[in-house]
């Protein structure tokens, strides 16, 4: 939920209910009914409205004067009917890459006509694409992640050869790490060692509990393009750009 000014919360372990009146990228600032101010974490701090549990992000705030734009930074398409959904699409790892994606440039995908659909994973990704069936009017676009030199995903992209289909990836171990740590309120994603599953080591080093939490927090500190690292930017404008091509 945006953190709007005026907004009444309860910080859960102070106890401090007040409402909203100054916040940034880190902070959140909360004045009570006798006028007194106290700061609280913007990301890390756990509130309740209403005595519903709520995770804040940034307000958006408009510039006047200025045009408005989608999350992903480009001028929104207005008055355009909606688009019949293109034979083209988009795959990504799983259901947390598309959330992100959907977040970011969702109102871009909906103007073009393009579907993002998670995989289960890369493992079968040769046989995924054999079954699409790529064609000039059928392309494939594929996000994946820790696409670095030696990786087994980078043996697993080299068994796919199409000329209508474009593997773009990021060198993240997931797609969590591609959203900057100020975002989420940290100083930098923790390192986990390699026998633990990564989500799960991030959650216990930083309290966020349960996998399904910390991805809650994650999605929600994301407002638009610039809360996320460059490489996962660039690699999803070269897919859109790819699958939209005439």
């Amino acid at each position: 939920m945006p953190a709007d000014a005026g907004l009444v919360l309860e910080e859960v372990t102070t106890g401090w209910c007040g409402a909203v009146v100054e916040v940034d990228r880190e902070r959140v600032s909360l004045e009570d009914r006798h006028g007194k101010v106290r700061v609280f974490p913007l990301q890390t701090a756990g509130f309740l409205l209403e005595g519903q549990p709520v995770t804040l992000s940034r307000p958006v705030r408009a510039v006047a004067g200025a045009p408005r734009r989608t999350a992903s930074g480009s001028v929104p398409v207005s008055g355009r009917p909606a688009q019949v959904a293109k034979a083209s699409r988009i795959w990504v790892e799983g259901t947390h890459d598309a959330e992100l994606v959907e977040r970011v440039w969702g109102d871009d995908l909906r103007v073009e006509g393009v579907v993002v659909e998670p995989l289960d994973g890369v493992d079968d990704l040769a046989s995924h694409v054999a079954a699409f069936r790529p064609a000039r009017e059928r392309r494939l676009g594929v996000l994946v992640d820790h696409l670095v030199p030696g990786s087994k995903e980078s043996r697993i992209v080299a068994r796919v050869s199409d000329p209508h289909v474009l593997v773009t990836g990021h060198p993240y171990v997931d797609v969590w790490q591609a959203v900057k740590p100020a975002a989420v309120g940290i100083a930098a994603w923790p390192v986990v060692p390699r026998d633990r599953p990564w989500k799960e080591g991030v959650c216990a080093a930083l309290g966020w509990g349960e996998s399904w939490q910390g991805w809650r927090r994650v999605l929600a500190a994301v407002e638009d393009y610039t809360d996320l690292e460059v490489p996962l930017l660039r690699s999803v404008e070269m897919l859109i750009d790819f699958v939209t091509a005439d």
